[in-house]
C-alpha cells in the first residue's frame, strides 16, 4: 500500500536530487524519510532512486513514477483546500528557453506583482533538451521553449514563429539598411553567442561563403552580446525577438532560418487549466502580440 507520504518524501528527493535536503524540506529526520522511501521502494517492487555519494538520480520505474506521484498530490491538495476552504498559493514551475528575449519573462512578472495573491512562480533556465528532460521527471510543470518540426498535440502550444537577423550597433553603417549581404560583412567582427541553437548553422554558413570574422569576445549571454554590439566591439546573429536600444536588426541575405516557440506541458499537469492561470496568460498575451505585429 502506498501512503501519501511516501509520494511526498519521493516528491521531495526528486525537487531537491538530496536526501538530506529533502528531509529538511518534509521536515523530518533523515533516516524517517528514507525508510520511507525504502517502504515505497518494496511497495511497487522497484528500486526508484540509484544512490552515490555525490548525488542521487532516478531510475527508469522512478522516472516513471514522477508524473503519476504529481497528479496525485495534486489531488491531495485540491481535495483540502476544497474542504477546510483555504486558499493556497500555486506555485507554476517554468522552464525558460536560455535564449528567451528578457522581456518575455519580464511580461510574466509585472502580470504577477498585479495580482499579489496569485500564482508563485519557479524559473528554471535551460536548453531544449534539459527542459524536455524536466518535463519528463515532472521537475517543471511547463516549458516556455523551442518547438520541434511538426510538433503539435494536447501537450503543446505553439505561440510564435520567428526569423533570426543580424545584431548591429545603431551607429554601424548599415544599421539603416532593411537587409544586407554578407559579402558586405567580411571585415566585421563577430560576437559568438555560445549557447545559440543555430550556432553550426552559422557557422557554416559563412564559411560555405568564405567569410572567416575575427571573434573579439565569445559569451553564453545574451545580455552581454547585445551590450557588445552596441558598443561596437562587433556583429552577431540572434532570433528576431532580440530589441533593445542602441541596437539595430537587420535582415541577412539568404539566412532564412526560423524557429517555432511555444509551451509544452508536463504530463502531471492540466495544460487548459494551466494555461488560463494569470502567470501563463500573460506570456501568451505578449508573445500573440508579437506575433500579430
Amino acid at each position: 500500500m502506498i501512503d501519501r507520504y511516501h509520494l511526498r518524501y519521493f516528491l521531495a528527493v526528486v525537487d531537491t536530487g538530496n536526501f538530506s535536503r529533502a528531509a529538511i524540506a518534509c521536515n523530518v529526520s533523515q533516516p524517517t524519510l528514507s525508510v520511507g522511501i525504502s517502504k515505497l521502494e518494496k511497495s511497487l517492487g522497484k528500486v526508484l532512486f540509484n544512490r552515490t555519494n555525490r548525488r542521487v538520480a532516478l531510475t527508469d520505474a522512478g522516472s516513471r513514477l514522477v508524473s503519476h506521484a504529481r497528479m496525485i498530490e495534486t489531488g491531495f491538495a485540491t481535495a483540502e483546500r476544497e474542504v477546510i476552504g483555504s486558499v493556497s498559493l500555486t506555485t507554476v514551475r517554468l522552464g525558460v528557453l536560455v535564449t528567451t528575449p528578457r522581456r518575455w519573462i519580464e511580461a510574466i512578472l509585472a502580470a504577477q506583482r498585479a495580482v499579489p495573491d496569485g500564482d508563485r512562480i519557479e524559473i528554471v533556465e535551460g536548453r531544449n533538451r534539459d527542459l524536455r528532460s524536466r518535463l519528463a521527471r515532472g521537475r517543471i510543470d511547463v516549458a516556455l521553449t523551442s518547438l520541434h518540426d511538426r510538433e503539435a498535440g494536447d501537450g503543446t502550444q505553439h505561440l510564435l514563429t520567428e526569423g533570426y537577423s543580424l545584431a548591429l550597433s545603431a551607429a554601424h553603417p548599415l544599421a539603416a539598411r532593411e537587409i544586407v549581404s554578407i559579402e558586405e560583412l567580411a571585415n566585421d567582427p563577430m560576437i559568438v553567442r555560445r549557447h545559440c541553437e543555430l550556432l553550426p548553422e552559422t557557422s557554416r554558413f559563412f564559411t560555405a561563403r568564405s567569410i572567416r570574422p575575427f571573434f573579439p569576445a565569445r559569451t553564453t549571454s545574451d545580455d552581454k552580446a547585445l551590450s557588445y554590439v552596441r558598443a561596437g566591439l562587433g556583429i552577431t546573429v540572434m532570433p528576431d525577438g532580440f530589441q533593445d536600444s542602441g541596437v539595430a536588426r537587420v535582415r541577412l541575405e539568404g539566412f532564412d532560418f526560423t524557429r517555432d516557440i511555444g509551451l509544452v506541458y508536463a504530463a502531471h499537469v492540466d495544460s487548459d487549466a494551466l494555461s488560463r492561470r494569470r502567470t501563463l496568460s500573460a506570456l501568451i498575451e505578449t508573445l500573440g502580440a508579437e506575433h500579430d505585429a
